[in-house]
């Protein structure tokens, strides 16, 4: 048996009119894999950060190996051997792969000059651990995502980390750069390294825990020993009840044709071109490896990225969009990929953003009418059970999930014939992923036409009543939902027709 190398005994964190931790306790034995689940605004992130030395705790004791340490700031917890990889990456595009590596603790000749032989061999050593065969010369910019987070990971690595915290590592990446991942975490295990794997894809979790560490409103909620950890099992003890039917499938079909595109080009793929439709109340799902112009597909659409040679009809009618403001007028709406860049102004409240697309409605003699404003989101927010204690709240003060329910209501406030779902759930915790499923079902039931872009698959093969498989810019094939499987995806999303 393995002896703990953690332990974090009933920790406290207490911010202005939040308890964010209370009596929290978690222990990690040498060479586990511990997933550290629960909803958004449960305490996981405010817990690591203490781990991790951003944070202090009002109470409460940590012991690395047996012994009581205090963590004053990061350099405290890296000389701990605790190593942090965010979910937002903290590495320097500008710089090559070794200089990311060893930032900030260059080796140099003479006290002065970097020894730049020595952080690229060095560097070397980590990165074959990882299994990664690039040259430690490569700039940064040259790498995909994926290889970018596992830069951070020979990081954290080369600090000689023996406790290594992933906070979502794979809500950017493939499904096979997500196996690759969970391969490297196995591997690391193996060598007696210690994991805390925080993650919303329960899947994973299910593939490499040892153990399940539960927090729900600040306490701990549960903990599930490997043998007891599957998806029920986590939602339980994360949400406090069950979720009845996940995945909702439709009550009704429409046949009646909502929205039609025809050989649509997009600058990424100037010659080869999509054409599909979606039928009044449909859930279209899109699969596709990275890369496959999903979402330039629905920029496109939106108006938000350069088209050609295409036909759009909505409702029958013919229509041109050249920018996102005829894509509104058209009842056209997107919630992107990057809700936080692109899709909320994180500085403005709720209120604010909510009408935002819709000003010409709250304004009277020239000026914005905010009692109108106010009602208007605060029927929002009640209907799409938004939590915030005001709509004077910035939004980018809310939880992953309240800022995608703020997204959506800026929408549904305007009646959308066409909704685009770029990544709906990405980074967003299993009970807000159940209300967003309700709130996709809801709206499908009533008329409106979805397309639902994903790269999770479980969300794809669930939440779809039909499936557009993309590679390379055009579609390869539908799948209907009774003949939709992982292998038959996978098939079209590489090439297949």
């Amino acid at each position: 048996m393995s002896k703990p190398i953690l332990q974090m005994q009933n920790i406290t964190k207490t911010f202005p009119g939040v308890k964010a931790l209370d009596s929290v306790t978690i222990e990690v034995l040498e060479g586990e894999v511990v997933a550290l689940a629960g909803e958004n605004g449960a305490g996981k992130s405010t817990l690591m950060k203490i781990l991790g030395g951003v944070y202090q705790p009002d109470g409460g004791q940590i012991f690395v190996n047996g012994n009581s340490v205090s963590i004053r700031n990061v350099n405290d917890a890296t000389n701990y051997g605790i190593g942090f990889v965010h979910q937002e990456l903290n590495v320097l595009d500008n710089l090559t792969v070794a200089e990311n590596v060893f930032l900030g603790r260059e080796p140099k000749n003479f006290g002065i000059i970097i020894d730049r032989k020595k952080i690229n061999t060095d560097s070397e050593i980590y990165l074959k651990r990882l299994g990664l065969d690039i040259s430690p010369k490569t700039p940064l910019s040259e790498l995909p995502i994926a290889q970018q987070q596992m830069v951070e990971i020979a990081k954290a690595l080369s600090l000689n980390a023996k406790i290594l915290i992933l906070d979502e590592p794979t809500s950017s990446l493939t499904l096979t750069e997500t196996e690759k991942l969970l391969s490297v975490i196995k591997d690391l295990r193996s060598s007696g390294v210690s994991i805390i794997y925080i993650s919303h894809r329960l899947g994973e979790i299910k593939e490499i825990a040892d153990r399940v560490v539960t927090l729900r409103d600040g306490k701990n909620a549960g903990v599930l020993q490997r043998e007891e950890i599957n998806h029920d099992a986590i939602v339980r003890q994360m949400v406090g009840r069950d979720i009845e039917r996940f995945y909702k499938p439709p009550s009704k079909v429409d046949d009646s044709t909502m929205f039609e595109v025809e050989n649509l080009r997009t600058s990424r793929y100037p010659n080869r071109s999509v054409s599909f439709k979606i039928n009044k109340g449909e859930i279209v799902g899109f699969a596709g490896l990275v890369g496959a112009g999903r979402s330039e597909t629905a920029q496109a659409i939106f108006g938000v990225d350069s088209s050609s040679a295409s036909k759009i009809t909505v409702e029958g009618k013919t229509t041109k969009i050249s920018s996102s403001k005829d894509a509104i007028r058209n009842g056209i709406f997107l919630v992107p990929e990057d809700r936080r860049n692109t899709g909320l102004i994180l500085d403005f409240a709720i209120r604010e953003n909510i009408t935002l697309p819709s000003l010409e409605k709250f304004t009277a003699t020239g000026l914005i009418s905010k009692k109108a404003e106010s009602k208007t989101s605060q029927e929002m927010c009640e209907k799409l059970n938004v939590k915030t204690p005001s709509i004077e709240t910035n939004v980018g003060n809310l939880s992953g999930g309240n800022q995608q329910k703020v997204v959506l209501a800026k929408w549904l406030s305007l009646n959308p014939k066409l909704l685009i779902f770029d990544e709906p759930t990405r980074g967003i915790d299993v009970g807000a992923k159940s209300e967003i499923y309700q709130l996709m079902r809801d709206l499908a039931e009533k008329g409106v036409a979805i397309m639902m872009i994903s790269s999770d698959m479980e969300e794809i093969l669930g939440e779809s009543d039909r499936i557009a498989v993309m590679h390379e810019g055009t579609i390869t094939g539908f799948l209907n939902r009774d003949e939709a499987s992982e292998e038959a995806v996978m098939k079209l999303a590489v090439g297949g027709q």
